[in-house]
């Protein structure tokens, strides 16, 4: 007996050790999730201000098109939902569901119910489940709740369909193994119609059907033409259409069994259409059931894999996590891809990694990205590619008054490396031998040393200013039997004057291929030369770029708008600082978007136009942007400085929307008789 008792206690011990085991497993992001953010809501929080949010926020509620009435809801800040708590995003797709998730902490389950109620449909019932509530704001917008935690799911679904990309045509096995599970779960959304045998008569008939569609289409395209020629001429004439009479007599000329036809087909498309939005969304709620099961049947702590994580920085307000490499490849062009021989080069080129980090900081708006390439190899090649020399002389090209300026200093040869990496890694193909065989030929053949000294990888390109330049062009103009005619007018645009120079360690290369245009007798009509400036003449004098000058100079290459720019400036002292930071970075740049919109001015016609680039041209600030090797990532970091008006540069964007719809709501306010 007391051997029994320990061992009912023992199985008992067992039991329980098993269910808190599984009572403490965490919710695992799906396999097949291509994109992870956080939000860092206790610092987001922190920088809004939400005595100026929910009145934006109100008045936009005001705009839901879809109901007349009102939504009763003013206080987005007391929803219910933990703002000051971190909140986890993550997407997933097949080729049959497409969803998107959010996973936030609820601190008052009341203020939550109400706001729920809120937003769903009137009348909509809420569906409670064993350890949590839900309901569907849309066919395809679910939410989910327990006492303090909080589900969005928003699912898209496709029916699956055979791979056209495909030799064998067979339907993706991710999407077989979904069909499984709803076949499991007594779903009768679709079924895979058996293939019938090749009929050549019903073939017959639906080729003369498409001939007789074909027909019918071509005489009613004729009909319309002509129909659209009388309109043409009776508003030439009268200045205004005819009145509705004429189509009133086509009415009654229109037999009334065309019209119950159209009738019938119609309600049996509307039917069709129905039933196909009904099985669709047995689908996505049975999905989001499952997916709200699973979550709430856990610890309600979110697992991510290390690898989404790998560059996160705790202190950012959002981080984000992409998986290109999937999102591309597996998505319809990474299909395509296969249909090609050397499909696989270009799968290597996408099979990367992106993770960003977005800072709201008091003055500016930092998003700091890592690119990553899946492979190791690869990554080591392209990483060489970014430590290259800087040139001194490019970046005294950098001047104070300019729009903006793109500098690059990395290293040409090291470009072979990569693409070579490319190449071998390319996988099991028809030609594969003989791409090695060629790529060995490559190495042999090219003298990599040699063409690297023709452009060793360091540049620059300087937009200087834009100018306003009249400029004829043609227009078309008809007469009353549709004549062309054409009219000379005349219009202002914005030319850029820029600089584009890069380095040589071969001038006289350069300068061959320079003398060659101005010798060539076809080339020599718009190409000259006057000492060592050769000058590019476009004989119609009426675009954007008209004229070029470039020459080569003390082992640089220029390539400009304007004989002047090769002359040397003085650089003031944030003139220096660029420079002296430009040398630091294989890649950078800046721009000062104000100037440009300025310089653009010529380009916004019509006053509702100018008016909006007047609102954006006051609240636009200057982007910097620098690129690096940081470890076994690219690591580019862009700066977008902002006004001082706003608190941060968080609330900087609310405050420019806000100014915009409130300059928008001004507008369409009708006018007093």
């Amino acid at each position: 007996m007391k051997s029994i008792l320990l061992k009912t206690q023992k199985i008992i011990f067992v039991l329980f050790g098993f269910t808190l085991v599984f009572a403490q497993n965490s919710m695992k992001i799906p396999a097949d999730a291509v994109f992870y953010m956080e939000v860092n809501g206790k610092q987001l929080n922190n920088k809004i201000n939400w005595n100026k949010l929910n009145p934006l926020l109100h008045e936009l509620s005001k705009k839901n098109k879809e109901t007349k009435e009102n939504l009763s809801w003013t206080d987005y800040s007391k929803t219910g939902i933990k703002y000051d708590a971190v909140q986890y995003h993550y997407a997933s797709f097949n080729d049959s569901i497409k969803a998107y998730n959010t996973h936030f902490i609820i601190d008052n389950k009341e203020k939550f119910q109400e706001f729920i109620n809120s937003v769903k449909k009137k009348g909509q019932e809420v569906s409670n489940r064993k350890n949590y509530s839900y309901v569907d704001i849309n066919d395809d917008i679910f939410v989910a709740w327990n006492g303090n935690r909080a589900v969005l799911r928003m699912i898209s679904y496709t029916k699956p369909y055979k791979d056209l990309w495909s030799t064998e045509a067979v339907a993706d096995s991710t999407a077989v193994a979904v069909d499984s599970v709803y076949a499991e779960a007594g779903d009768t959304a679709y079924t895979d119609e058996p293939e019938k045998p090749f009929d050549y008569k019903e073939e017959i008939k639906n080729l003369k059907d498409d001939i007789k569609y074909l027909k019918e289409s071509i005489k009613d395209n004729n009909n319309e033409i002509a129909r659209i020629q009388k309109d043409i001429k009776y508003l030439q004439k009268h200045h205004k259409y005819p009145k509705e009479k004429e189509s009133a007599e086509n009415e009654e000329e229109m037999p009334n069994d065309a019209y119950a036809y159209d009738e019938e087909e119609d309600l049996a498309y509307k039917k069709e259409q129905d039933s196909i939005r009904r099985e669709n969304f047995k689908i996505v709620k049975k999905n989001a059931e499952d997916h709200f099961d699973q979550y709430f049947s856990s610890n309600l702590e979110i697992e991510v894999p290390k690898e989404m994580l790998s560059f996160r920085d705790t202190n950012s307000d959002v981080f984000v996590y992409t998986d290109y490499g999937r999102i591309v490849n597996e998505g319809i062009y990474g299909k395509m891809t296969k249909f090609y021989s050397y499909g696989q080069f270009f799968k290597n080129m996408y099979n990367s990694n992106y993770s960003y980090n977005l800072y709201f900081d008091k003055d500016k708006v930092r998003l700091v990205n890592n690119y990553q390439h899946k492979n190791a190899d690869i990554q080591k090649n392209i990483s060489a590619i970014y430590k290259g020399k800087k040139n001194k002389k490019l970046l005294e090209l950098i001047n104070e008054k300019s729009v903006g300026y793109y500098a690059m200093n990395v290293n040409g040869a090291k470009c072979f490396d990569m693409m070579y990496s490319l190449l071998q890694d390319s996988g099991e193909n028809e030609y594969k031998k003989e791409m090695e065989l060629i790529m060995e030929t490559m190495k042999i053949v090219l003298d990599e040393e040699a063409i690297t000294k023709i452009a060793p990888g360091n540049g620059i390109f300087v937009l200087n200013e834009l100018k306003s330049k009249k400029v004829e062009y043609t227009d078309y103009e008809y007469d009353a039997d549709f004549n062309e005619k054409e009219v000379k007018k005349t219009k202002d645009i914005a030319v850029p004057n820029f600089t584009f120079a890069f380095a040589t360690e071969n001038e006289g290369y350069w300068n061959r291929i320079f003398d060659l245009l101005t010798t060539n007798k076809k080339l020599s009509k718009r190409f000259s030369k006057k000492g060592n400036l050769y000058t590019f003449k476009d004989e119609k004098d009426g675009g954007y770029v008209d004229q070029l000058f470039f020459t080569v100079k003390d082992g640089v290459v220029y390539l400009m708008s304007s004989a002047d720019n090769i002359l040397s400036v003085n650089q003031s002292d944030i003139s220096r600082k660029w420079a002296k930071d430009s040398a630091k970075y294989p890649l950078s740049g800046r721009l000062d978007i104000q100037k440009l919109l300025t310089g653009l001015d010529k380009e916004f016609k019509t006053p509702k136009e100018r008016k909006a680039l007047d609102a954006i041209r006051k609240n636009v600030g200057e982007l910097y942007y620098k690129t690096e090797v940081k470890g076994e990532s690219i690591q580019t970091e862009m700066n977008y400085n902002i006004k001082d008006s706003s608190e941060n540069s968080l609330m900087y964007f609310f405050d420019v929307f806000d100014q915009v719809f409130k300059t928008k709501e001004k507008g369409e306010k009708p006018q007093i008789l």
